[in-house]
């Protein structure tokens, strides 16, 4: 499956758009694709540069930046891309194990509503892998899962999961790319997920969230 440019957020091409706005949706992006890898320093007057706006709002995006621990800043010197350590790999994914174990049970309460949503996020995996298409596929299964933290109605929980999902992105957002046949084994095991949700099987549907997560762990971690 061959990379797929960064879609630009809207955020960067809006007209109109506050000018820290796009700042912050260019840092963000370039930080979760890895145009900026862990390890890289990006200064103010680079961005500036780059998006067409002053240093003021590059510096105020990269202040929320450092607030959702994606960045470290260094005065007068610019910000440094947080890298993944091994540790903060394990920790991100027993996290994100634990949130989607929880939401499981609660999200089956919804399911009326769930099953449509997920049935087009599905999809949309499967448009993006007949496309060939790594990063689609990678928003696509994010989007999926995001749907099912949010149907269990826990919004702390759904600003956690998001967070951990970025962090993840940082570790590896083209793991599928690198082992071709987990695209498709991804797409199946969604499949699975949809078909214990839509039929009301609470027990198979945790034990499949919790196999799926385990699965993408491991794939994660062969990637690094």
């Amino acid at each position: 499956m061959r990379p797929s440019p960064a879609v630009a957020d809207p955020a960067e091409t809006a007209e109109g758009a506050p000018a820290s706005e796009r700042a912050y949706a260019h840092l963000k992006r370039g930080v979760l694709d890895r145009t900026y890898p862990g390890g890289t320093l990006v200064t103010e007057g680079e961005v500036a540069e780059r998006v067409g706006v002053s240093r003021t709002p590059v510096r105020e995006a990269l202040l929320r930046l450092q607030a959702e621990r994606l960045v470290e800043l260094f005065p007068k010197r610019g910000a440094l891309v947080l890298a993944v350590t091994d540790a903060e790999a394990r920790d991100v994914l027993e996290a994100r194990e634990l949130v989607e174990e929880w939401a499981a049970p609660r999200a089956l309460e919804r399911s009326a509503r769930l099953v449509p949503a997920l049935e087009e996020h599905l999809a949309a995996m499967r448009a993006a892998l007949a496309a060939d298409d790594a990063a689609a596929l990678v928003e696509a299964d994010r989007a999926f899962h995001e749907a099912v933290v949010e149907a269990a109605g826990n919004a702390v929980l759904s600003r956690l999961y998001a967070s951990l999902r970025d962090r993840q992105l940082c570790m590896g957002a083209a793991a599928m790319d690198m082992d071709p046949p987990r695209r498709e084994r991804a797409v199946r095991e969604h499949e699975g997920l949809l078909a214990a949700l839509a039929a009301g099987d609470g027990p198979a549907f945790r034990r499949l969230t919790r196999e799926h997560v385990r699965s993408a762990r491991d794939v994660l971690r062969d990637a690094r």
